[in-house]
């Protein structure tokens, strides 16, 4: 299992200047309709694929789609081949904070 963080726990720590390792994992048409500044897009249909671009330092992957649903999956799948994993419930739809539209 991995722990949840609420888009209110998310914006807390980016407001604050912490570097969060967040991975939105909606397809592009979603993302490019509002995502988190700090955010990278690797979309769960690309994730096996992709492996090689996530950024595990010390810090834990913050993983972010439209709901929670796909994120929950992407870090159920992390999770089982290692990954320090971080679900933001609710997801976009929850996030109040501000977003970057387009690319």
């Amino acid at each position: 299992m991995y722990p949840e963080w609420s888009p209110e726990e998310v914006a807390e720590k980016l407001t604050r200047g912490e570097k969060l390792n967040l991975v939105d994992v909606r397809e592009r048409d979603e993302w490019q309709q509002g995502h988190i500044a700090q955010a990278r897009l690797i979309p769960l249909s690309e994730l096996t694929n992709r492996l090689d671009e996530l950024k595990q330092g010390n810090e834990p992957i913050i993983m972010v789609c439209r709901s929670g649903g796909r994120s929950g999956k992407a870090c159920d799948y992390l999770a089982s081949l290692g990954y320090s994993v971080i679900n933001m419930k609710g997801g976009m739809l929850a996030w109040t904070d501000d977003v970057v539209t387009g690319d």
